[in-house]
């Protein structure tokens, strides 16, 4: 097998063979040669329906035709200047006009680099040092964020990684998801709290959904207390439609961060949010943040083509959103209750009943969903190898792609 031995050579040359951690898949990686519209053809020759699609980022599918020609006629221009470019500008338009929230906004080249970066604006614009998050919120492999999840309804941050100084994990606090009670505790007890940052719809562990008028909830509170609300939506930003789910949901943060979608597959980053408080970035203002490729215009390029396709398509979320239904509404009745699905987003964990937050997603049977993943790869489905990582569907995914992942799902069940 050709891809494992491109695993064995790549042992040598990077940590674990891999450059991200969820690509470790045991006993080896397949490697992938092509991809396009819905499919991915690997090294050793198989075609597998794209359940991943790179971890979210590729609503429109592989290589849409759109985008590629954007990127294409960016390549004749140049792919890098280090001076500022109009592309720049018309992404900035394009993502302001969408979010309510947003007036004005920073590109960066990671979602990692963009909640360290407001994070970091939220201290210096309130002048306070603790943030907040939601127990198994992912946002970023930076230390600030790298904690683990405590047992009790508010706890106080321990270093998950092996480098990362606990003085600094130490003014981050943890509260469950869905859980308003926990959050009034902790804010009540403390007068230095910046921030609290959530992803509000949870997909580093999930999908996990919001409970009726959690987020709204959240966002009174916060308001109440002067705390500001940053939204974390690197993953579910443009999944879940226009707007993401600050829109959907209808509570304004005063900060939002951005990925994926928004860079139509080309690594990228967003923060952005309040005039008063973005105005403090440098050179503007002192809280200091900068990048050799943020603003990149090869991914400028990128994403303006992939949202002005998303704008075009007028019923692409209610396509997505069906094809999800169709595929949970065709699952065993046993498993429907614990398949979470939200428009292109989902995933079927394996526990009774859907989870309401990262200590119930953890009860999840893994070595069942280990077992089931492989019976799907067999089958020629794609899933993210994770019970904890989300599942996406894109726009190329036929209706074809749909029966067969519905089918697979029934027989590997």
């Amino acid at each position: 097998m050709k891809s494992s031995e491109l695993f064995e050579k790549a042992k040598g040359l990077m940590p674990g063979g891999v450059s991200s951690p969820v690509r470790a898949i045991k006993p080896y990686p397949f490697y992938v040669k092509s991809a396009e519209g819905s499919k991915i053809t690997t090294e050793d020759g198989n075609v597998l329906t794209d359940c991943c699609m790179g971890y979210g980022p590729l609503l429109l599918g592989h290589r849409p035709k759109e985008v590629e020609e954007a990127i294409k006629a960016q390549l004749e221009k140049g792919w890098l200047y280090g001076t500022p470019c109009e592309l720049e500008i018309k992404l900035a338009e394009r993502i302001i006009t969408d979010h309510p929230s947003v007036d004005m906004c920073r590109f960066v080249s990671s979602g990692s680099e963009a909640t360290m970066a407001a994070i970091r604006l939220a201290r210096g614009f309130t002048g306070k040092k603790d943030i907040i998050k939601v127990e198994g919120g992912f946002h970023g492999a930076h230390d600030g964020v790298l904690i683990q999840a405590g047992s009790g309804a508010t706890t106080m941050g321990v270093p998950d990684s092996a480098g990362v100084i606990p003085e600094i994990v130490s003014h981050t606090a943890q509260v469950p998801y869905n859980d308003i009670e926990s959050l009034e505790e902790i804010v009540s007890k403390g007068d230095d709290i910046a921030a609290f940052i959530i992803e509000p719809v949870m997909g580093n562990i999930g999908p996990v959904l919001p409970e009726k008028d959690y987020l709204k909830e959240v966002r009174k509170i916060t308001r109440e207390n002067d705390v500001l609300l940053i939204c974390d939506e690197v993953i579910c930003g443009y999944r879940i439609g226009i707007g993401g789910a600050q829109v959907k949901y209808g509570i304004t943060p005063d900060l939002t961060t951005l990925g994926k979608v928004a860079g139509g597959g080309l690594p990228i980053g967003v923060f952005g949010g309040r005039r008063d408080i973005m105005e403090l970035v440098a050179p503007a203002g002192p809280v200091y943040q900068a990048g050799t490729f943020s603003g990149n215009p090869l991914t400028m390029a990128s994403g303006i083509a992939n949202l002005e396709e998303i704008h075009k398509d007028k019923n692409l979320y209610d396509r997505l959103d069906e094809n999800t239904r169709t595929i949970q509404e065709t699952l065993p009745e046993k498993y429907r209750d614990s398949f979470v699905r939200l428009g292109s987003m989902f995933k079927l964990f394996f526990r009774k009943t859907h989870p309401k937050n990262y200590v119930e997603a953890k009860e999840s049977d893994t070595e069942k969903f280990s077992f089931f993943w492989k019976k799907m790869l067999k089958s020629g489905i794609f899933l993210p190898p994770s019970q904890f990582e989300t599942n996406f569907i894109s726009a190329a995914h036929s209706r074809d792609d749909i029966e067969k992942i519905a089918e697979a799902y029934c027989r590997c069940l």
